[in-house]
């Protein structure tokens, strides 16, 4: 008897008597190959239909379509439906005979499951932020104040005495930040209270346009040349300004930072901003810093983990949490040549906002 399998490769191997019928009535995916030549005997409809596409006529070539060449029990996908298949191979006299048990249910549980840890690590993490970023809020916001009222103290004695325009300048710069901290401390304190981000359409130019100019001061005095390469068009993004500037901000020190030991002459960090395939707006700051070791790769957005021995650690982790919040990724590359590129997505604002 020959099995009852429609293939376009060459016949099947004779099987034992009774063989097909017995495969036909179990209730599972099953086929059985000569032990001999490893050609396909008999196979049953289900086993047909759930493996269609794969060279069925010969074990081997079926195992290793299935990375199974090893023939060790474990859980494979079946290309035809996308269903997940528990394969255990067992023997008979004359015959190598495989079962394939559908697990489809069991590992979409365990998948729902891992989101859920997922969601749960996530929460636990924005809690962290949460908690940190209420004693910072606490503690810094009365300083902020005082600094903004002795800069514009000072700069009103500039004014009346007439005093250089570079120092009204600096005095002018350095009230800038003071506000753009306090602007900081009052969305976190915002943020710690609400538990969400004022989300809402923003062009993502301004924001870099804006963390450029913070950061002015500190490239200039460092000789490092910040060079801009936005794709002309992008779309607005659905984010929070002052967050999603803080993510950028952090990301663009970070980049200064890493260059403080490269030689002057070769000290240029670049933003680029372009659409990802998926649609999402992509802001990547590239640096020709000593970039990461290995072993720095796996810990980089790790809580507390830093390169820095003044640092604690805290930034892009903060970061990740602010970026996932917002429904988008934060990642690392490294940069061709030397350098590290660090970089986050943020989705549109159209149909959104």
């Amino acid at each position: 008897m020959t099995p009852r399998v429609r293939t376009t490769s060459p016949s099947p191997a004779p099987a034992p008597p009774g063989l097909q019928a017995v495969i036909d009535a179990l209730p599972m995916a099953v086929a059985a190959y000569d032990r001999a030549t490893g050609r396909l005997l008999a196979a049953n409809a289900l086993f047909v239909s759930g493996f269609r596409g794969l060279p069925l006529e010969n074990r081997s070539s079926f195992s290793a379509a299935l990375g199974d060449a090893d023939g060790a029990a474990r859980e494979v996908r079946a290309p035809a439906d996308g269903r997940w298949y528990s394969l255990h191979w067992g023997n008979t006299p004359d015959a190598d005979v495989l079962t394939a048990t559908d697990v489809s249910g069991q590992v979409e549980a365990l998948d729902s499951r891992s989101h859920q840890q997922e969601k749960l690590l996530f929460t636990s993490r924005m809690m962290s932020v949460g908690e940190m970023a209420a004693t910072l809020a606490h503690e810094l916001n009365q300083p902020l104040a005082a600094i903004v009222n002795y800069l514009n103290g000072s700069l009103r004695l500039v004014d009346q005495a007439g005093g250089p325009a570079q120092v009204a300048r600096a005095l002018g710069a350095a009230r800038t930040q003071a506000e753009h901290a306090a602007a900081v401390i009052s969305r976190v304190r915002e943020f710690v209270r609400a538990r969400e981000p004022r989300r809402d359409a923003q062009d993502i130019g301004a924001i870099v346009q804006h963390v450029v100019e913070l950061l002015r001061l500190e490239a200039e005095r460092l000789q490092l040349r910040i060079d801009l390469a936005l794709a002309p068009g992008l779309p607005q993004v659905y984010a929070d300004r002052v967050m999603v500037e803080q993510v950028l901000l952090n990301l663009v020190k970070n980049a200064i930072e890493a260059m403080r030991e490269v030689p002057a002459a070769h000290r240029a960090l670049r933003i680029e901003g372009r659409r990802t395939l998926d649609g999402d707006v992509e802001l990547r700051v590239l640096d020709r810093g000593p970039g990461l070791s290995r072993e720095q790769l796996d810990q980089v957005f790790s809580p507390f983990f830093t390169t820095k021995q003044d640092r604690l650690g805290i930034g892009l982790a903060i970061c990740r949490s602010i970026i996932e919040y917002h429904e988008g990724r934060l990642f690392f590359e490294p940069h061709d040549g030397g350098g590290s590129v660090f970089g986050f997505t943020l989705p549109v604002a159209q149909g959104r906002a």
